[in-house]
């Protein structure tokens, strides 16, 4: 039987992208992004919750990511979920999931209007920068 690992998401960015270049010259952008979920709890009381998502690019979409996205600013992102295990300061193991963005399309324009444009590419991700 086939798998399928594949993640979309549409949220608001956290902070500017941070963006990078590999030795050979190719970028990688990374992201966060939140998206929040409402509801209405048994007591009639509204709830939410947040969830934080870190969201890589690669190659030419890093460098669109990198470039006109900004904090506050509403993304789609479509892409698959990368679970890598590192080591940290201390010598503990550690284990961190991304997604990696093979599709991304800025939603809301940057003074918050509608409209978007979309961009795919870049994927894949098969060099990864240091931590």
């Amino acid at each position: 039987m086939a798998s399928v690992n594949k993640v979309i998401i549409v949220g608001n960015l956290g902070r500017d992208p941070e963006t990078r270049y590999m030795p050979d010259g190719g970028a990688i952008t990374n992201i966060s992004v939140a998206t929040t979920d409402k509801w209405k709890d048994k007591n009639g009381e509204m709830q939410e919750k947040t969830e934080w998502h870190r969201v890589a690019f690669f190659g030419k979409l890093a460098e669109i990511a990198g470039e006109y996205l900004k904090k506050g600013r509403q993304v789609y992102v479509e892409g698959s979920l990368r679970t890598d295990k590192y080591t940290d300061k201390e010598g503990v193991e550690k284990f961190s999931t991304d997604i990696i963005a093979n599709e991304m399309q800025m939603l809301g324009g940057p003074g918050g209007g509608a409209g978007g444009e979309g961009f795919s590419g870049g994927g894949g991700g098969e060099k990864r920068a240091e931590r």
